[in-house]
């Protein structure tokens, strides 16, 4: 964390205009950037299944009965 705080030192003290934006983002997902190096987790799992779910979306090409895609999604990746 320290490290850190130290860049965002060095950053504000540079003058780039670009890295700001960088700052907030970084500053927004503190905690789970910094989660990542302690327990090694991430959301790659959850982003895999929601790709799935895209990809199955559009082989149907399209959604028209929502209670039914949703039956259909959990018989088939249940």
């Amino acid at each position: 964390m320290l490290k850190l705080a130290h860049w965002f030192k060095e950053v504000e003290e540079s003058g780039f205009k670009s890295f700001n934006t960088l700052t907030r983002t970084i500053i927004l997902n503190y905690n789970n950037i910094l989660n990542y190096f302690n327990a090694r987790s991430t959301n790659a799992s959850a982003e895999s299944f929601n790709a799935k779910i895209k990809n199955f979306r559009l082989q149907l090409r399209g959604v028209r009965d929502k209670s039914f895609f949703l039956f259909r999604l959990s018989k088939l990746f249940a």
